[in-house]
C-alpha cells in the first residue's frame, strides 16, 4: 500500500485522534516519520478504555501499528504503557515477537503521562521544542483507540461511528462500554446503572482536562470519559468558578511561591511555561511583560498548577487558557522557540504519582474496575455534528427523509483539513444544518422496514 491510499482511507473513514483535540490521523502520516508511539497511558486518572482494548486486541493493533510503519518505512515501533497494567502488559508480550520491529517501553504511573511531549520524552528522550510538532523529531504519537479504528478500516472497511467510553464515579456500577456516536451523554451514563447522586454533574473527557457538560451534551469521537460526580464535589466548584472573581483572588493571594511553575510539566521539560510570572502580570495588569501572556501557548492545560500545586487554591490553568484564546482570536500566533533546550536537574523529584493526584483531588473512592463491554447498544436517535475534529467540518451530502445505513458517509471532507461523517445507527436523517444532521432510527413506529 502506498502512503497516498493509506491516507485517503484514514480521512474518507473519518479517523481522527480519539480524544483530546481529535486531530485527524490522515494528517500526522508523514515519510519524515522515524518512530511511531502508541500511547497506552490513559494520561487521566480513572479511565480505563485504552488499557482494556490494547489488552483484548493487542494482536490487530500492533499488526497495523507494523503495517503502518511498514507504509512509512518507520524505523521504530514502541508500546508506551504503564507498568502497573499488568494484564494489558502480558498481552502485548504474547505476541510481539511477530513484530521484530516493536518494543515495549514501561512507564511510571505519574501524570500527566498522557502528555505526547512528556510521552515522547520517557520513551525515546527528545524533546519537542514549544510551538513545535512532534513530526519535527520524526515521531509520531497515536492513542490505542485510534490505531483500533485504523484497523478496522483497513481490515473490515468500517468507518467511525462509535466510542468507547469510560462511565466511572458517582454511579451505580462503573463501565466501559461502546456507545453510538451522537448520542447524549444522559444515554451513557444510564449504562452505568444510573447516578448514585442527587443532581448528579456530567464531567466530560476526565477528571483533570475535562469539562462540564449536561445529559443532553452528545458524544464525539473524542469523548473518553464520563464522570458523574456530586455538585458540590470540588473538581466542579472548580470548574465552575467564576473567571474574574478568580482575577481577584490572585491579585489578592498570589504570593509567588512558584509552586506552580515548579510542579509544571512542561516547564521541567525547558518549555518556558511559567504559571507564577502569568499570575503576577495578568493580576497587575502588567503588559510590560509580553512573553508572560504568549507563553501560555505551550501550557498543555494539564491542571497540576491549580488543581495539586497551589496551596491558596488559585486558577493558573484557567486563566491561561482564557488569555491563550484571547491571542488566538485576536490572530496571534505561537512562535517555535529556538533556545536551547535543558531538562530540570529535579524533575523526577517533581512527578506527581497518579494515586497522590487522585487523593488530593477526592478521586480516591471512585478507582474501581469498569469491566469492558463491547454488547450493542440500541439508541433510536441521534445528533451527529459535523465538526468533531481539528480542522474543517465535514461537509453534508445527506437530505432531510433520505434513509441511511449504519456506517455510511452522511457529509464528506471539506476541501482542507477535514474528514467524513458516518451515520452512527441505521434509520431516517430529519434534520441537516451546517453543524449537526440529526437521524432517527429504523426501530421507531412507523418505519417500514422493507423500504
Amino acid at each position: 500500500m502506498e502512503l497516498t491510499e493509506l491516507k485517503k482511507i484514514l480521512q474518507e473513514n473519518g479517523i481522527v485522534g480519539a480524544g483530546g483535540a481529535g486531530f485527524p490521523t490522515y494528517a500526522k502520516l508523514d515519510e519524515r516519520i522515524e518512530t511511531i508511539i502508541l500511547n497506552c497511558s490513559e494520561c487521566e486518572p480513572l479511565l480505563k478504555l485504552h488499557r482494556q482494548l490494547l489488552k483484548k486486541y493487542a494482536y490487530e493493533i500492533t499488526m497495523t501499528l507494523s503495517m503502518m510503519a511498514d507504509v512509512m518505512n518507520v524505523k521504530e515501533v514502541i508500546i508506551g504503557v504503564k507498568e502497573e497494567y499488568k494484564d494489558t502488559i502480558m498481552a502485548v508480550k504474547e505476541i510481539i515477537d511477530a513484530f521484530p520491529f516493536v518494543k515495549i517501553a514501561l512507564l511510571e504511573n505519574s501524570y500527566p503521562m498522557g502528555d505526547e511531549v512528556v510521552l515522547i520524552y520517557e520513551t525515546v528522550h527528545k524533546i519537542v521544542r514549544p510551538g513545535s510538532l512532534p513530526l519535527e523529531e520524526g515521531i509520531a504519537v497515536f492513542n490505542v483507540e485510534t490505531i483500533f479504528n485504523v484497523y478496522q478500516a483497513l481490515e473490515k472497511g468500517n468507518p467511525v461511528t462509535s466510542k468507547l467510553v469510560s462511565v466511572v464515579a458517582e454511579v451505580e456500577e462503573p463501565v466501559t462500554v461502546r456507545v453510538p456516536i451522537g448520542c447524549t451523554i444522559e444515554q451513557v451514563a444510564a449504562l452505568a446503572g444510573g447516578a448514585t447522586t442527587n443532581r448528579p454533574v456530567y464531567m466530560i473527557g476526565g477528571p483533570m482536562m475535562g469539562s462540564i457538560g449536561s445529559g443532553a451534551s452528545l458524544v464525539t469521537k473524542t469523548t473518553n470519559a464520563v464522570l458523574v460526580l456530586p455538585e458540590d464535589h470540588v473538581l466542579v466548584k472548580k470548574k465552575n468558578s467564576n473567571h474574574a472573581i478568580d482575577l481577584n483572588r490572585a491579585a489578592s493571594c498570589c504570593c509567588q511561591c512558584q509552586a506552580c511553575t515548579d510542579l509544571c510539566p512542561r516547564n521541567a521539560l525547558g518549555h518556558p511555561v511559567a504559571p507564577h510570572q502569568f499570575m503576577r502580570a495578568a493580576a497587575w495588569h502588567n503588559f510590560l511583560d509580553l512573553d508572560a501572556f504568549t507563553d501560555t501557548f505551550y501550557c498543555s492545560s494539564c491542571g497540576l498548577c491549580e488543581l495539586y500545586a497551589c496551596p491558596q487554591g488559585l486558577s493558573p490553568r484557567t486563566l491561561m487558557a482564557d488569555f491563550k484564546a484571547g491571542l488566538k482570536k485576536a490572530g496571534v500566533k505561537p512562535l517555535r522557540s529556538e533556545q536551547p533546550m535543558r531538562v530540570h536537574p529535579f524533575r523526577e523529584d517533581r512527578k506527581i504519582q497518579e494515586k497522590r493526584l487522585m487523593a488530593r483531588t477526592g478521586l480516591s473512592k471512585y478507582d474501581k474496575e469498569a469491566p469492558f463491554t463491547e454488547e450493542p447498544i440500541s439508541i433510536l436517535h441521534v445528533k451527529i455534528l459535523l465538526s468533531q475534529h481539528i480542522g474543517v467540518p465535514a461537509q453534508p451530502i445527506v437530505e432531510v427523509g433520505m434513509k441511511v445505513r449504519e456506517g455510511q458517509m452522511i457529509a464528506k471532507p471539506a476541501d482542507a483539513l477535514s474528514v467524513a461523517v458516518h451515520a452512527s445507527i441505521a434509520g431516517t436523517v430529519t434534520q441537516v444544518c451546517n453543524e449537526y444532521i440529526e437521524v432517527q432510527s429504523r426501530k421507531l413506529k412507523g418505519w417500514d422496514s422493507n423500504e
